[in-house]
């Protein structure tokens, strides 16, 4: 499988401060990874400087080739960078179709396959973000960064605060996303066996650095180094 990402030597914070020392990590084409950790061990912050909306202090970043440390944010969404933030950040003043339409890129994700994938935001396509529940505000933050048709999608905790039936059908959409169409993904997620359940590779960072990494499936079955790593094993 090709490399599609690199991440090597990454220093990076807010300001002055340093929050992430020294990450490195690959990524192949079409994997997906699980960004796993305790609260305040720098999982966003890793998420957001790969986007571009940190101060990089040290290191490299690569994707595809395309040396991405050199880029700003929107440059860094036309190489192929998908972003979804925890704030989802979607324009609100516009509709659902307005969304999706005002960022599309040229590729196999359109708004009609948005819709296909997210029925719920076919039937509001004229509604305002501001008229959405937060579970459809979750479903267009994701299907805006698909238009944009990246190489990587960087979702940080999709599943934060979502009611049950909302969370199972994000995870059957993102294990499509991502198992059936191919498309490499980095997951932030508190509920690490739901994302560990479709992931490929799994780090986990402690104080800005990665403290473990080995593929998904091996730290989904060991309950035990999980629960010491996270405090929780399940």
């Amino acid at each position: 499988m090709a490399e599609l990402l690199k991440v090597e030597n990454l220093s990076a914070g807010y300001g002055e401060a340093v929050v992430l020392h020294g990450i490195g990590f690959a990524l192949g084409e079409g994997e997906t990874l699980a960004l796993l950790g305790r609260n305040g061990t720098g999982k966003t912050t890793l998420i957001n400087t790969l986007a571009g909306a940190t101060r990089q202090h040290a290191g490299s970043i690569a994707l595809g080739g395309v040396a991405l440390h050199k880029l700003a944010s929107h440059e860094r969404a036309a190489a192929g960078i998908g972003w979804v933030p925890q704030e989802r950040n979607i324009f609100k003043s516009l509709t659902v179709q307005e969304n999706l339409t005002a960022v599309e890129r040229p590729g196999k994700w359109n708004p009609q396959r948005v819709y296909e994938m997210f029925p719920r935001l076919a039937e509001r396509k004229g509604n305002l973000g501001t008229q959405l529940s937060g579970g459809e505000q979750q479903m267009l933050a994701i299907g805006r960064a698909l238009v944009v048709n990246p190489k990587l999608l960087l979702l940080d905790e999709p599943l934060e605060g979502l009611a049950p039936i909302i969370v199972s059908e994000l995870l059957k959409a993102i294990s499509r996303i991502t198992r059936e169409e191919g498309l490499a993904a980095i997951i932030v997620e508190q509920h690490p066996q739901a994302i560990l359940a479709i992931s490929h590779q799994a780090i986990v960072l402690d104080r800005g650095t990665v403290v473990h990494a080995d593929s998904a499936r091996a730290l989904r079955e060991a309950p035990e180094l999980l629960d010491r790593l996270l405090g929780v094993a399940r």
